[in-house]
């Protein structure tokens, strides 16, 4: 019987560093395979290698394979890092994308349009899909991906979508203006309606309608009350020709806020608009100026002759519903006449008439006894007729009539003054302690009719006083 010799210690050795070698090629092999597997798994094309780790027994690694190793895993995330970005953009195009739509999808409801909305709604639908199928692909890391073809198509979708919100919001400013002119055009028509309704109103009002009240009135049943009827009346005329003539004055140029601090020096007003109030209180003053007289103050009051107080109501009567420019022509040597034409010139200046007009055609004329035939006079006569009416009817009551002025700077006082602009109560300086309120000037004199008080119009201004100290 043969029997088995025992290799030798060389043979074994040699055996054991062939055994060795073989071990290592298959190891790396297996490494390499592994890297290359996941690379095509992950379905993106990206290539992630583990960490090589050789045999303790071998203590020289391969240099060569190591830097082919190291350099692909460098590209590997170069490249994840690429379809990562293109992944946002597409997101983001998505996002801008249904805000575009649902844009479409809001102004496609005013006015209600259903095939917009239908396709708006799709829009959204389709975006929101294509997101959810982004997100499973991405979850499953299925993204199959160009970076740069993606990336460019994000940019475009974007762009198309954000072109598509500016355009809808161009049509919505456009729908806004369009609605903003007819509603100033249909402002416009009401304006329009109100203007001509003024005109026709301040027309009548104006006119001697408003006296036909007294039509049927008698001597013996006056009272105060018809006093401030017509006194109402001759305000309204006053405020009619101070409007006449601050558009005189406007046309020519003038410094409304210089002729105001003209008239009233120290006036501050609580808006500019206020300044009116100065020119009616300048022809409130000169109309009314001599009204306590029998004969308003045009000859010697003394030497005039008093007339009765029926022969005043008489007087009134005879003028209430007489046209006035007719009655001066009629009437050129009676004291309605003198009345006219002195407070005419006292009134309307030399500079101011011919600032108006460009001459002192207008001037000569009432100075030579005559009466011009012009819209600015003619409203000046009517506002005259008024007053000379109110002097009449306020000496033909059975208690003597008499104006009365408040004083600069006088204390508010509701029994003898009534403001003629809440505003000018500057309500936003009164809470101060150390601010009172006074009369800065007098818009339209009071009057007093026995016991019987009218109250005078003022326009007030806050006054600072210093604290008191204790």
């Amino acid at each position: 019987m043969e029997t088995i010799k025992p290799k030798s210690a060389f043979n074994n050795n040699s055996n054991s560093n062939h055994k060795s070698r073989l071990a290592r090629t298959f190891q790396k092999v297996i490494n390499l395979r592994a890297a290359t597997k996941i690379a095509s798994s992950n379905g993106i094309g990206i290539c992630v290698t583990s960490q090589h780790k050789f045999p303790q027994g071998d203590s020289t690694p391969d240099h060569k394979l190591s830097s082919n190793a190291d350099k692909h895993g460098g590209d590997s995330r170069v490249k994840q890092k690429a379809v990562l970005e293109a992944l946002v953009a597409k997101v983001f195009a998505s996002v801008t994308s249904i805000k575009a739509a649902y844009a479409e999808l809001q102004m496609a409801q005013h006015p209600y349009n259903s095939d917009a909305i239908q396709a708006a709604d799709q829009a959204v639908v389709e975006e929101l899909r294509a997101l959810s199928e982004l997100k499973r692909k991405f979850l499953k890391k299925e993204l199959d991906l160009s970076p740069q073809v993606t990336l460019m198509l994000a940019e475009i979708q974007e762009q198309q979508s954000l072109m598509r919100t500016y355009e809808i919001t161009i049509k919505k400013l456009e729908s806004d203006v369009e609605e903003k002119d007819s509603g100033i055009a249909s402002l416009h028509e009401q304006l329009e309606g109100c203007t001509a309704f003024n005109k026709s109103m301040e027309k009548k009002l104006n006119a001697s309608g408003p006296l036909s009240m007294f039509d049927n009135i008698q001597f013996t049943t006056l009272n105060p009350s018809h006093f401030v009827q017509v006194l109402h009346c001759t305000l309204r005329s006053v405020r009619s020709f101070v409007k006449m003539m601050i558009k005189e004055m406007e046309l020519a140029k003038w410094d409304l806020d210089a002729a105001a601090k003209t008239i009233e020096p120290g006036a501050v007003f609580a808006k500019q608009s206020h300044r009116c109030f100065v020119f009616e209180s300048f022809v409130c003053k000169t109309m009314l100026d001599g009204f306590n007289s029998h004969d308003f103050g045009l000859t010697n009051d003394s030497a005039s002759k008093k007339l009765d107080q029926e022969q005043y109501f008489n007087k009134f009567k005879n003028l209430k519903s007489a046209n006035p420019k007719s009655f001066l022509v009629q009437n050129p040597n009676s004291c309605f006449a003198l009345f006219t034409r002195t407070k005419y010139l006292n009134l309307v200046h030399a500079k101011m008439e011919c600032s108006f007009f460009g001459n002192l055609n207008q001037r000569k004329m009432v100075t030579s006894g005559g009466f011009p035939d012009t819209a600015f006079f003619t409203a000046f006569a009517e506002m005259a007729r008024r007053f000379w009416l109110l002097h009449c009817l306020g000496f033909s009551l059975h208690e003597q009539v008499s104006v009365f002025q408040v004083r600069k700077d006088s204390r508010f006082s509701e029994v003898y003054m009534e403001n003629v602009s809440e505003e000018s109560l500057f309500s936003s300086e009164i809470n101060d302690a150390n601010v009172d309120i006074r009369v800065s000037f007098t818009v339209v004199p009071g009057f007093k009719i026995g016991k019987t008080v009218i109250q005078s119009q003022v326009y007030l201004s806050p006054v600072i006083t210093p604290p008191v100290s204790r």
